[in-house]
């Protein structure tokens, strides 16, 4: 077939048309018509000629040249359908197979025939997108190395992808090579689509469902893409064009493809699995040009700020959220929007202080049946020389000079004050600490257990507040794995499970916490969706490895970034930015450490900026063997109260990859670069 090299015979090739589907309902993402025909089709007519298998859910619409199995647990993952395909395709196998997933609507011949070609010497190649992430479910296997694979991983039920990459891969860089993993990303291609048969209309081209040669659209030949009318038309934008001959027109945002530049063999990166991969960039079209990034950035975008910088930038740039009139009870870790002042005098009226008597005169006195109790009816009023018991808070009678108190008092049938004690009134009087108008709390005042107290306690059980903020956690990683036993390559999410604690500590609700896993626009449709939420807290994908989407998706998202990085150790890759919607960004790195010690560093000045909440005042104090850990920037690490002399001692070595420095620690100190023995730092408790 055009665009594969000339070998005999060709390749075998597994086709992955099977898995949940959960971000999409469920529903079969192959079976779904983009372009005018099926991903599944789209995936087969790009695969070549060699011996085919197609792992999913029976489909007897497929030709029976082509194989069909199942994996042994159906929805178990990609590993465990590769493993179902290498099975059917029996003993007799070719040299090199290739797999790819049936979820891709731009695939091209191309796109495979340039994988082939540079297929020597390596145990796999993979594509990789515009972006250069890879994608592990579009490449060609030297089939000893993947049978190899298969078999050391033991089980292949539930396992990441990366966990049966072979270290000896290479990355070819190329178009069309973007998956469909949500409902916007299949909007965004059919529109994308649509828009290219509009394009080819205009330019006289009769039927823009077939190629000048007769070959299926997106196969061999000079292939164009087109939609059916039953699709939805749209106007993508993007980046045309792609390795090869074939055309990709008009493609949107989440699908733009870079002027990569001329082919080169000499680059490389970082795989997933830690090993230094050889990256190739192939050839573009002439006419396309680089990615559209819309992010809107402040001067220096990518310049790491200073801790304190970066807080003032998220106290004094981020949108405040609208005021909302509520119980005071449901807005704790809120602020007031506006003032509060008090709708009754404090107290109601006249009080006793103390337990003990109520009494007119000097006495002694004769005392009276009758109990006062707080809360209960008021004693009637007292004559000269009459005492009458009471209970603290309880309304004193009228006429009452003063409270005597129990241990003030003697009585041997009279009620008697005991000599040398001191005379004190021991009576409340109303409105001694609050009048009708007086203002309890100003605006900006946190909504704490206090507040709701005080406000109370003046009639006051309402009022007109902001937040408090509300919080989605996204975890990231195919590698990580919440509950249930690990697999090979897995690792178990640490962090996860506490970070609600430590954003409740400072007064931000968690909504919920979900899982995103490794795919080249997952965070698109998260950024797109977090319009329910004030603050989105993102775990991992920070960073410029091939696994880190976050920066990128920003950037299409148009979000106003406001920390590009901080200027500390650890926690550099830190970003925080503004959705459109107003929604502010929180990406930590994945490190544990980092990511905890930057959460509790920053959170307090989201939450500022977002509820207009006066900023709490830092915990100076000085920092005794601050030589030994400080250096050229500024350092965050584990600290312990150094209970004789006041202040802090620090852990100079820090091993950022759990949280176990911090088990027997108070909390964390920022540590200015250079500082000397006693310099005063800023201490950051840790809740319990």
């Amino acid at each position: 077939m055009n665009g594969m090299p000339n070998s005999a015979p060709a390749p075998d090739v597994i086709v992955l048309a099977g898995g949940r589907a959960s971000r999409m309902g469920g529903v079969d993402k192959p079976g779904l018509v983009v372009g005018g025909r099926s991903m599944l089709e789209t995936a087969l007519a790009a695969a070549g000629s060699g011996r085919t298998v197609v792992v999913g859910p029976p489909r007897p619409e497929l030709a029976a040249s082509i194989l069909q199995t199942r994996e042994s647990e159906p929805g178990s993952g990609p590993v465990a359908a590769i493993a179902a395909g290498v099975a059917a395709l029996g003993a007799e196998v070719t040299a090199h197979v290739v797999v790819l997933a049936a979820d891709m609507p731009f695939l091209t011949s191309t796109v495979i025939g340039e994988l082939l070609g540079q297929r020597a010497d390596f145990d796999a190649v993979f594509a990789a997108d515009s972006n250069g992430r890879p994608q592990y479910l579009i490449g060609v296997w030297r089939y000893e190395a993947l049978a190899d694979r298969l078999r050391e991983l033991g089980t292949v039920v539930n396992q990441p992808m990366k966990a049966l990459v072979p270290a000896h891969t290479k990355m070819v860089m190329l178009a069309g090579v973007d998956d469909c993993d949500t409902p916007g990303d299949i909007d965004a291609a059919r529109a994308a689509l649509a828009t290219r048969r509009d394009s080819a209309h205009r330019v006289g081209h009769d039927d823009p469902y077939s190629t000048t040669d007769g070959s299926a659209p997106g196969t061999s030949g000079d292939a164009t893409f087109g939609t059916g009318s039953t699709e939805i038309a749209g106007s993508g934008r993007g980046t045309p064009g792609h390795s090869g001959s074939s055309e990709v027109g008009d493609l949107p945002a989440a699908f733009a493809v870079g002027n990569s530049g001329p082919a080169t063999s000499d680059d490389s990166a970082t795989s997933d699995t830690g090993t230094t991969v050889p990256v190739t960039t192939a050839q573009p079209v002439a006419g396309t040009h680089p990615p559209h990034h819309a992010g809107i950035r402040e001067p220096a975008a990518d310049a790491a700020l200073p801790l304190d910088r970066a807080r003032e930038a998220l106290r004094e740039s981020l949108s405040r959220l609208p005021g909302r009139h509520c119980e005071l009870t449901a807005a704790r870790g809120g602020a007031l929007a506006t003032p509060i002042t008090a709708l009754g005098a404090l107290p109601r009226f006249d009080v006793s202080a103390m337990d003990g008597y109520a009494v007119r005169g000097d006495g002694p006195w004769e005392l009276r049946a009758d109990i006062g109790f707080a809360g209960g009816q008021r004693p009637d009023g007292l004559h000269p020389g009459e005492a009458v018991r009471i209970a603290t808070g309880a309304q004193v009678p009228e006429g009452t000079t003063r409270v005597l108190r129990d241990e003030f008092a003697r009585y041997d049938g009279r009620l008697h004050r005991l000599p040398d004690t001191p005379q004190r009134s021991d009576i409340r009087r109303r409105g001694e600490d609050r009048t009708p108008g007086d203002v309890i709390a100003p605006a900006g005042c946190a909504v704490t257990a206090a507040l709701v107290s005080a406000a109370a306690a003046v009639e006051v059980t309402t009022a007109a507040v902001r937040g408090p903020v509300r919080a989605r956690i996204v975890m990231t990683g195919d590698e990580i794995r919440s509950t249930g036993p690990l697999q090979a390559g897995q690792t178990r999410d640490s962090i996860g499970p506490i970070l609600p604690v430590l954003l409740a500590a400072q007064g931000v609700r968690t909504l919920d916490q979900v899982h995103l896993r490794d795919t080249s626009h997952g965070f698109d449709q998260v950024l797109a969706t977090a319009t329910d939420c004030d603050l989105l807290v993102v775990v991992g994908a920070t960073g410029g490895g091939a696994a880190d989407q976050l920066r990128g998706a920003l950037d299409r998202a148009r979000a106003r970034i406001l920390v590009p990085r901080l200027a500390l150790r650890p926690g550099g890759s830190t970003v925080a930015a503004e959705l459109p919607s107003a929604t502010t960004v929180l990406g930590l790195p994945g490190n544990p450490f980092a990511a905890v010690a930057t959460l509790i560093a920053l959170t307090p000045a989201i939450v500022t900026g977002r509820t207009g909440a006066h900023p709490p005042p830092p915990l100076i104090g000085p920092l005794h063997n601050a030589t030994e850990i400080s250096g050229p920037v500024t350092r965050i690490v584990p600290a312990r109260s150094a209970n004789d002399s006041g202040g802090w001692i620090g852990d100079p070595t820090v091993r950022t990859a759990h949280l176990g420095g911090l088990v027997d620690r108070d909390g964390v100190v920022i540590v200015p670069a250079d500082a000397h023995d006693g310099a005063p730092v800023e201490f950051v408790p840790v809740p319990r």
